[in-house]
């Protein structure tokens, strides 16, 4: 892949896409386009890097459904398509708790199995969220990499500026709120301090039972599961 050009602009960093780049970007619109119309009616997004642009041959396809759905009614739609496992992830006791459906090692389907907040849903706006519409009509949208840097798509590529001290600037041009921003930088300074720490819950849900059935099993034993279900109104 050849490197790409990067110009300084005033406290900025502009960077040019070479071909590959803009190759890799539509090879992985399209295979989520063809998942995302499956699920057309629940409102799908892309979020991450496929939404913003700034892809790479091993960038991650991350499709989100914002609200809570049975979980049936996704397989269903999915029907004919292989999936490699289903999982039921909470990455820590006060975050959402989710349903993962990994077609393959770089595709993932995520819909929450309770009812999310504002602030959860803001989660994915933070990365860049984008909608099968969006998608179709090859729109990029802005967000922010796991480096904490906002990317803004431009015609031949993206431009980046830093999030920390832009705090109030980078809620605006997201559509999220201040408070989001901050505790990202937060969570994500402090892991490059002290290292990632894991993960709360991860656990494959077995192929013969639903979603919903599983997370009650996992409440019965865990009560920090217990009090998030309850707290969002139940599964």
């Amino acid at each position: 892949m050849p490197r790409e050009k990067v110009v300084r602009v005033w406290d900025e960093r502009e960077v040019i896409y070479p071909p590959k780049r803009w190759y890799y970007l539509k090879e992985k619109r399209e295979k989520a386009l063809t998942i995302m119309e499956r699920l057309a009616d629940f409102d799908p997004h892309i979020y991450g890097s496929v939404a913003r642009g700034d892809v790479r041959k091993d960038s991650d396809i991350d499709i989100v459904i914002p609200f809570k759905v049975p979980s049936y009614l996704i397989e269903l739609a999915l029907e004919g398509i292989p999936i490699q496992a289903r999982r039921i992830v909470m990455a820590t006791p006060w975050h959402l708790i989710k349903g993962h459906i990994e077609i393959d090692d770089e595709t993932t389907i995520t819909f929450p199995l309770i009812n999310p907040s504002d602030r959860e849903l803001e989660f994915y706006k933070w990365g860049g969220m984008i909608d099968i519409e969006g998608i179709r009509k090859n729109k990029r949208v802005p967000g922010v990499n796991k480096k904490l840097i906002l990317i803004i798509p431009t015609e031949k590529g993206h431009v980046e500026r830093e999030v920390v001290g832009r705090e109030s600037e980078v809620a605006k041009i997201l559509g999220v709120s201040v408070e989001l921003v901050k505790e990202r930088v937060h969570i994500l300074t402090r892991r490059d301090a002290i290292g990632r720490t894991g993960i709360y819950l991860n656990e494959e849900v077995p192929d013969w039972k639903a979603f919903e059935e599983f997370l009650k099993e996992l409440a019965e034993r865990d009560p920090n599961i217990r009090r998030k279900i309850r707290e969002s109104g139940g599964i």
